[in-house]
This record gives C-alpha cells, structure tokens and sequence, in this order.
C-alpha cells in the first residue's frame, strides 16, 4: 500500500510538470488566432516605383516635344500595337493616361527591360497577373526610342 501511494505521489508529480507551466509563448500562440500579413499593393504607391532597369530617375520637362512625340509615335505603331491599345485594355494595359498612374521612370524601364521588371518589380509582377500572365516582349529599344515613347505617351 506505501508503495502503491508512492507510485501515486510519483505520478502527480510527473504530470504536474509535464503539463503546467512550461512554454507561455506556445501557450500565448495558441490563445491569439494568427494575424494577417499586410499585404501592400503597389498599385496605391506608384510614384515610389522607379522600376528595375537603366533608367534610375527621370523628370520630364514642363513642354511637350511634338517632333519627339511624333517619332515616338512611329516607334510605338511599329513595335507596340500587337498587344497594346491605346485607350483600352487588350493584352496589355492602355497607355492612355499612364502618366497618372505609373512613375516615368518606371515607364522606361517597362518599355527598356521588361523581362527584368517582371522578375524583379512589384508593379510589373502584378500586372503580369492581371493581364492573365502574358509577359511584355522585350522589343530591344534604345533608351532614345523608350524616351520618344514615353513622349508620344504624354500626348495622348
């Protein structure tokens, strides 16, 4: 009977620190339902965006250049319409009014590096989804014909 009593007191004690006390964060996890990852939409913050390529700032001057918007035009017509519209959706997104909605920089890097920019930028990650995960084709312009884009962009 000691020994029966024994055993007992044995047991209790094992499970009284088996179970009690021990690991409060475990504890505190268990009790707190998860909270959910903010997710940030860089559609919202745009204008921090400068994108992945060379272009890394650009300021465009107060006048437009209608001889560069003009160029601008041609190199668009030639390389671009295959999957952009101009004021509306089709493969790609519009450039209508782009300016409003995506940094200049960022706009030349799309049109210089789109491959890299899908990979590597927030913005252009997204819109790959959005645009059902058709990639832009990387159409291998020079800076100088990305500028005449972007230009021919502000006249539209």
């Amino acid at each position: 009977m000691k020994n029966l009593f024994k055993y007992l007191i044995a047991i209790s004690v094992i499970f009284l620190f088996a179970c009690g006390g021990g690991n409060t964060k475990q504890a505190e996890q268990i009790s707190k339902p998860p909270q959910p990852k903010k997710v940030v939409d860089p559609y919202e913050n745009w204008q921090q965006y400068h994108g992945v390529g060379p272009v890394k700032a650009f300021t465009l001057p107060a006048d437009i250049d209608q001889e560069l918007a003009t160029k601008g035009k041609e190199v668009y017509d030639a390389m671009c319409t295959a999957c952009h519209k101009v004021d509306k959706k089709f493969i790609g997104p519009a450039p209508k009014d782009i300016l409003t909605r995506r940094n200049p920089a960022w706009i030349m890097n799309m049109i210089l590096a789109p491959d890299k920019m899908i990979l590597e930028d927030p913005i252009a990650k997204k819109l790959l989804g959005d645009f059902n995960g058709a990639p832009m084709a990387n159409q291998n312009l020079t800076e100088e014909q990305a500028r005449a884009i972007l230009e021919y962009f502000r006249t539209l």
